[in-house]
């Protein structure tokens, strides 16, 4: 199997949505982006798969290393030797991969966040640093267009923040803000014990505008002349978004049960956002 093929398993096998964003894309920009998305699974699984942090924090050591390798020319894993060939043709920034690994890096010593600002920080290593690099393969002329992608990263983990809260909990970790869960009176054990409440209920809907508002500050930024281009970013944020809706239509039962949409479900916001927006 060569290194574009490995890339291309890792991501049509996850079953995520950013699959479905990047189908339509010219042959090399898919290749470069398959590759990125690729990069994030393989550093994310390290985190989500490995119980013991140590052996954790070592495997994520080594990809320090291999990010090194890649930018000098000798990268040894499929993944990066399917980025090391789109290199000469995108602007990746070294120091944008090993942010990613950063972001990878809090989940090892930190189960709980302070506040937004404190949760922002985790939110930008491990997304928005990535809807960055992906809105260079994608292509762009306006730098505003560098802002939409802060954000829609932004909203895009904030939506998996919601969607996962059950999921979080059962591996020990709230994302959700300390102070936001004193302020609607939720206690950590509700989350960690799956209890509901109207108080819960009303904290995820307050945790849904916001992914909301950063929805629409991201389209706002993005500048008319560089939409085209961007398409795969909004074809991810119908699916997303939509995804959104159906938690909330379900009375944000997100300590019991992982909401997805269908795959043809998915498919079809693809098209139809490809097109609406071609």
């Amino acid at each position: 199997m060569n290194p574009d093929d490995y890339c291309q398993q890792k991501a049509a096998s996850s079953g995520s949505s950013f699959y479905y964003s990047f189908l339509f894309l010219p042959i090399e920009r898919r290749r470069a982006i398959t590759a990125l998305y690729a990069f994030c699974r393989e550093v994310d699984d390290v985190v989500d798969e490995c119980n013991d942090p140590q052996i954790a924090a070592t495997k994520l050591a080594w990809w320090r290393m291999e990010v090194a390798r890649l930018y000098e020319g000798k990268a040894g894993h499929p993944v990066t030797q399917a980025l090391q060939g789109v290199l000469p043709s995108f602007n990746l920034p070294q120091e944008q991969l090993l942010e990613i690994i950063d972001g990878m890096e809090m989940d090892l010593t930190q189960t709980r966040y302070l506040d937004f600002k404190g949760l922002s920080l985790y939110c930008y290593r491990v997304a928005s640093v990535v809807g960055l690099l992906a809105a260079e393969i994608f292509g762009y002329e306006d730098r505003k267009t560098q802002k939409y992608a802060h954000d829609l990263g932004m909203a895009f983990q904030l939506t998996n923040i919601i969607r996962d809260v059950g999921e979080d909990a059962r591996r020990g970790r709230i994302y959700l803000p300390i102070d936001e869960l004193q302020q609607f009176d939720v206690k950590a054990a509700d989350i960690l014990n799956a209890r509901y409440s109207d108080n819960f209920r009303r904290l995820m809907e307050f945790q849904i505008e916001r992914a909301e508002r950063y929805y629409e500050q991201a389209f706002a930024q993005l500048p008319a002349g560089d939409r085209r281009a961007q398409r795969p970013g909004l074809v991810m944020a119908a699916i997303y978004r939509a995804l959104l809706e159906e938690i909330h239509r379900d009375g944000c039962q997100v300590l019991t049960q992982r909401t997805s949409l269908t795959p043809l479900r998915k498919l079809w916001l693809a098209v139809k956002t490809w097109v609406k927006e071609g």
